[in-house]
């Protein structure tokens, strides 16, 4: 791992394919005739490489194979082509020590309504192994951090907005202080004061903590101010790579408006 330190990220040719019944399986089992199956493409051929300590852009509208990048990412899904490595370390392969390395933060986050921020994190954090004390000095300051008053640490998640549910979220996440954050379309749902709030957390965690941030989103000006570098994903593909700037340039030289349609 020491050799690679640089690199937190490298996907070389990845691609995974789902495959789905068609129309009419129980009819056709009736009838002795075989199902038939369709293939829906979510990441195909996608070779790119992150940086250690940079912010990394996914960009790319619903559906165009974000999510599923990032769960190849995880250790959630395993590529059916192609190969991953998390600081040197492929996920097929070491998918325990990559987990003590990395953590995700998904647009459907699921917690125990009925409890507080402070409870559900206290909760993750012992499944963490995290010390009780230690633990609880965490939640407050990264809470707070997030722009969450200590007055609402104590109320019961259902009785929050959709933006203060996500920002305990990233909280949750970032409790295992982890070197490499996946945070999949983060601000989704969040109104601009929440938004900007977490924006400003993604930035703290790459200066003051020499983490890593891949981040997917549909939202440009929002990749625009947060990454580094971006790649472009539509349909599974990788179709764009490069910094904010050179992406606008190959815009203007094209004459072409940014979109994602």
């Amino acid at each position: 791992m020491n050799t690679l330190s640089h690199i937190a990220l490298e996907i070389r040719h990845a691609t995974k394919v789902f495959h789905k019944n068609g129309e009419g399986g129980l009819l056709k089992r009736f009838r002795g005739e075989s199902k038939e199956k369709k293939s829906v493409v979510a990441v195909s051929d996608v070779s790119l490489t992150v940086e250690r300590g940079e912010i990394f852009g996914i960009l790319g509208p619903n559906g165009s194979g974000k999510s599923t990048l990032v769960r190849l990412i995880a250790t959630l899904l395993i590529p059916d082509a192609g190969e991953i490595r998390v600081f040197g370390l492929n996920v097929q392969e070491h998918e325990a020590q990559i987990k003590r390395l990395i953590n995700r933060v998904s647009v459907d986050a699921a917690f125990f309504k009925k409890l507080s921020p402070m409870e559900n994190l206290l909760y993750a954090a012992r499944l963490y192994g995290l010390p009780g004390g230690e633990a609880r000095k965490s939640v407050v300051e990264i809470l707070t951090r997030l722009g969450i008053e200590e007055r609402h640490i104590g109320e019961p998640l259902e009785e929050m907005s959709r933006g203060m549910q996500q920002k305990v979220a990233i909280a949750r996440a970032f409790l295992t202080a982890p070197i490499l954050l996946l945070l999949d379309e983060p601000t989704t749902g969040l109104d601009p004061r929440s938004k900007r709030e977490v924006q400003a957390f993604v930035r703290e965690i790459r200066e003051s903590h020499d983490a890593t941030v891949l981040l997917t989103t549909h939202d440009m000006n929002e990749a625009d101010q947060l990454c580094d570098r971006i790649a472009i994903i539509d349909s599974g593909k990788i179709v764009a790579l490069d910094t904010p700037a050179g992406l606008k340039a190959h815009v203007a030289r094209n004459g072409d408006e940014p979109t994602l349609e």
